[in-house]
Parts: C-alpha cells; structure tokens; sequence
C-alpha cells in the first residue's frame, strides 16, 4: 500500500452535464454535511472543563455513533471529519490534539496509544491534476494491537500496522508496518513530474 492510493472512492461531481455548473455527487454531500456536523460536535466537544466527563462521553458518543468501549481514553481536543468510521478497541489511549479523517475507515486494535498531534488520513486526492478534483481516494487505515503511534505521526491513507510495532514521533507511515518493528523518519523527494 503506498501513499496515494489509486482507488477511487467518491466522485466530487455527480454526471456531467450540458450546463457550465456541475453539481456535487450526492454521496459527497452527504459526506459534507457529515462533516459540517461533526465539526459542530467536535468544537463544542474541545471547549468543555476537563472534568465534566460526562458531557465528553455524551458528545463522544454522538460522534462515534455509540458509546465508547471499556477503558478507552481520549484527550481534547480532539478532531475527526466523519467520525462514524473511527473503531476504537478496548484500552486505546488518544493523547491531545489528534486528528482523525476516517471517512474510509480507521480501526485502533485493543491497547494501542497514540501521542500527541497523530494524524490519521483516509482520504486522498488523485496525483494528477486532471483528475483530482473530480475524485477523493484513500483507502483505510488498520492498527492491530499494542501499538505506540508517537507525537506528531502522521498516518497515510491505506495503510496497515502491525502487532506490537512502533511508528516514531514525527514520522510519516506511507506503507505497511510489519509487527513488533520501529518505524522512524520523514522524507519528502520528487518522486515524478508531469
């Protein structure tokens, strides 16, 4: 799996037609509205007193879609754009100011920890400038169990990390992560020009 996955998920635009304004498709509005709502939930979520609990786990819930599982810590703030799709196992601790784009789907395997300002990202846009407003891609993110996400890890679209790995702070996960393995470093290059 690699960075940008080639598979196309949503087109933008519903079919073409004869006029100049091409209407969104309405699977892309619906994911829209979602967003705007979650946003909604997510900022009223990131400005409650620390201690008020109950009021976090509520607002949780309406943002998951169900209650969180035992023993699952989150610390605000936090961010997700769809939220329906971000499946959190039993004991899974998210440290503050993460962000979870998980329209195509993000699972976090029993156990896991995710530092400070991780990034996990589902969707994508294709490479090529013709296409890329016309369609979002991506592909899901699975993290098995017992896993350490380190501070400002950014997660990549498709990928999927193995039992008991480590992904190093501030490094970007474009490919797969074998099991009990460390993942480090970040590295931008031209990879092709067009």
């Amino acid at each position: 799996m690699g960075a940008v996955p080639s598979e196309r998920l949503m087109p933008i635009h519903g079919p073409e037609v004869p006029t100049t304004a091409r209407p969104l498709s309405a699977e892309f509005t619906a994911m829209s509205e979602r967003v705007l709502r979650v946003t909604e939930l997510t900022s009223r979520l990131n400005v409650l007193p620390f201690d008020d609990a109950a009021g976090r786990a509520a607002l949780l819930e309406e943002i998951l879609g169900r209650p969180l599982p035992d023993r699952v810590t989150i610390y605000p703030p936090f961010f997700t754009d769809h939220g329906l799709h971000l499946d959190l196992a039993e004991r899974v601790f998210v440290n503050q100011n993460c962000t979870f784009l998980d329209y195509a789907g993000i699972r976090l395997g029993a156990g896991t920890m995710v530092g400070p300002r991780a990034t996990f990202i589902t969707m994508s846009h294709p490479v090529d400038p013709g296409e890329r407003r016309l369609y979002l891609t991506g592909g899901p993110i699975d993290v098995a169990e017992n896993v350490w996400i380190g501070a400002g890890a950014t997660i990549l679209p498709g990928v999927t990390i193995g039992r008991d790995a480590v992904v190093a702070a501030g490094a970007v996960v474009a490919d797969d992560v074998p099991p009990r393995s460390l993942v480090a470093g970040a590295k931008a290059g031209v990879r092709r020009s067009w």
